[in-house]
C-alpha cells in the first residue's frame, strides 16, 4: 500500500498559500481513492500554526522541519528538509504544489531518494488500484496519463486545478524532524526579501481577468504618432482598478531586443503563449494583439475570451475568441476607465 505525504513550505507569515492548499486537496482526494494513509510534512521558521490550520484534513501524522534557516527559498536547505520529511514519513507518493520554490527542489529530492518526479500535474486519479497522473505536453497541445512503478514518486500539482482545502482548524501534534544540512555548510546567504506591494504587482495568478497587451499599443496611431506614455498610463490604471493580471504577446516582448521603445513594466515573465506562460483565469481580454496560434495556445485554460482589434480578419475572428470588438483599443480603454469607479 502506498503512503501519501503532502509537503509544503510556509509563507512569510507562517500560513500556507493557496497553491499549497490546492495540492493538499489533491493529496487528500487521492488518499481517499487509494484508501491510503495521508501524512503532512511542513517546512518553515515555525510550522505549528500551519499544521493547526490543517488539523481537520484527516492526516494521521504531521511532520515539521523548522528553524530560521528554513524560512527562505534556498535549494540546499529546502532539499535537505524535504528529504528528511520523506524519510521520516516513509512516503511512497509525495505531493506538493508547483510553486517556483517547490518546483525548483522536488526533482532533486527525487534524485537523492532514488525515486522519480513528475511536474505540473493537472489531475490525479486511480485505475486498477494504481495512481494515475495527468499532465500536458508540447505547450498544452496534448496530454498524457502516467503511472510509475518506481518509489518514491514525487509529484508537483499545477495551480488552479483543484479547489483549495478549507477544512476545520484545530490543534495538530507535530513530530519534529531534523534535516541533515551539507557537511561543508550552506554557501548561499539570504540577506533580505523585497516584496512589491499588491498595487505594484502586475502578475496576479488569482485574478479573475487576464488582460493581454499586444504590439499595437506601441505603433503609430491614427494621427501618425505613437502614444507609448499614454498606453502605459491606460494599462496600469485599468490593472489597478480591475485588479487584473497582465500578459503580453511575444512580439511585444521581443521589441526591446530590437532596440524599439517598449513599455517599462513588461518583462518576459508576462509573455503568454507557446514560449511563455499558460495562465488560468475565468476571463481574458486581448488588446492590440492579432491572436495568432503561437500566442493563443497560451489561452487554453482561459474561460471567456474577448479581444479588441482593428483588423476584422485577425486570428481572434477565426474561432479563437468568444467576442471580437473591431475598434481602436485606445478609445475602448479610455471609455472603460471613465465607466469604472
Amino acid at each position: 500500500m502506498d503512503t501519501i505525504l503532502f509537503v509544503a513550505q510556509t509563507e512569510c507569515d507562517g500560513t500556507l498559500g493557496k497553491a499549497s492548499l490546492e495540492a493538499l486537496s489533491a493529496a487528500k482526494t487521492l488518499a481517499g481513492q487509494l484508501n491510503a494513509p495521508l501524512r503532512v510534512g511542513l517546512v518553515g521558521t515555525d510550522v505549528q500554526a500551519a499544521a493547526d490550520s490543517l488539523a481537520g484534513c484527516g492526516a494521521e501524522t504531521f511532520y515539521g522541519v523548522s528553524g530560521e534557516q528554513f524560512a527562505w527559498a534556498r535549494y540546499a536547505t529546502d532539499a535537505a528538509a524535504l528529504v528528511a520529511l520523506c524519510r521520516a514519513a516513509g512516503a511512497s507518493l509525495v505531493i506538493g504544489a508547483a510553486t517556483s520554490r517547490m518546483s525548483r527542489v522536488l526533482p532533486g529530492v527525487a534524485a537523492r531518494l532514488g525515486g522519480r518526479s513528475d511536474t505540473n500535474v493537472t489531475a490525479l486519479s486511480v485505475a486498477d488500484g494504481k495512481p494515475i497522473v495527468t499532465r500536458w505536453y508540447y505547450r498544452q497541445r496534448m496530454y498524457a496519463e502516467l503511472t510509475r512503478q518506481e518509489r518514491p514518486w514525487i509529484v508537483s500539482v499545477s495551480t488552479g486545478c483543484f479547489a483549495p482545502y478549507a477544512g476545520q482548524a484545530g490543534t495538530a501534534a507535530v513530530s519534529t524532524v531534523a534535516a541533515e544540512l551539507p557537511s561543508g555548510g550552506v554557501r548561499t546567504e539570504v540577506t533580505s526579501m523585497i516584496c512589491p506591494s499588491a498595487e505594484e504587482q502586475t502578475i496576479r495568478p488569482d485574478a479573475s481577468l487576464l488582460f493581454v497587451t499586444g504590439a499595437g499599443w506601441t505603433k503609430k496611431q491614427a494621427d501618425g504618432v505613437a502614444h507609448l506614455e499614454e498606453a502605459e498610463r491606460i494599462i496600469l490604471q485599468f490593472l489597478a482598478k480591475a485588479q487584473a493580471s497582465l500578459g503580453t504577446s511575444k512580439s511585444l516582448v521581443d521589441l526591446s531586443g530590437e532596440g524599439q521603445q517598449v513599455m517599462s513594466f513588461l518583462t518576459h515573465m508576462h509573455q503568454v503563449g507557446q514560449t511563455g506562460a499558460t495562465p488560468r483565469h475565468a476571463k481574458g481580454l486581448a488588446t492590440c494583439c492579432h491572436g495568432e496560434e503561437p500566442h493563443t495556445v497560451g489561452w487554453r485554460f482561459i474561460g471567456e475570451r474577448r479581444a479588441v482589434n482593428l483588423d476584422p480578419n485577425c486570428g481572434w475572428a477565426h474561432g479563437k475568441a468568444d467576442v471580437l470588438y473591431v475598434a481602436d483599443a485606445f478609445e475602448i480603454m479610455r471609455k472603460i476607465l471613465e465607466m469604472m469607479p
